[in-house]
């Protein structure tokens, strides 16, 4: 079965899931038979937040072996043991994949706070927006 025929198979068989619990409007489950799915600013920040903390949290132990590895490879490819360069190749996929998860959080904690941000100035110039109609009902 294709990726998509899969997919189009799954949506159909899900139709009235909601992951906020809150019963759909009109009882359809939605728009067009997909599911509706709610996160609030503070959810985001919290996502956010915890990508932040696994960011710290490794960026202080992810390289701390990265000179002793270095030496230890060093003298064993000197010595003639060819364990040296595999040591140092390990190594080297180890520094790259930390790099990259430590880059993927730092992505995720700026992408949902700026989400987060956005989200609020939006919601601000809605309610503004909102505001100043029902005063100008009043004018009318």
């Amino acid at each position: 079965m294709s990726f998509d025929a899969e997919w189009a198979s799954a949506r159909s068989n899900v139709t009235s899931t909601r992951l906020n619990q809150v019963p759909a409007e009109g009882g359809g489950g939605g728009s067009g038979g997909t599911a509706d799915y709610k996160v609030t600013s503070q959810e985001l920040k919290s996502v956010g937040n915890e990508a932040q903390d696994l960011y710290h949290g490794f960026e202080g132990t992810a390289f701390h072996a990265g000179a002793e590895t270095d030496t230890a490879s060093t003298s064993l490819t000197t010595d003639g043991f060819e364990t040296g360069s595999a040591l140092w190749a390990a190594w080297d996929k180890w520094r790259t994949q930390s790099e990259t998860l430590l880059s993927a959080c730092a992505h995720i904690h700026n992408h949902l706070e700026d989400t987060s941000l956005s989200h609020a100035d939006h919601e601000e110039v809605l309610v503004t927006n909102f505001s100043m109609s029902k005063i100008s009902e009043h004018f009318s």
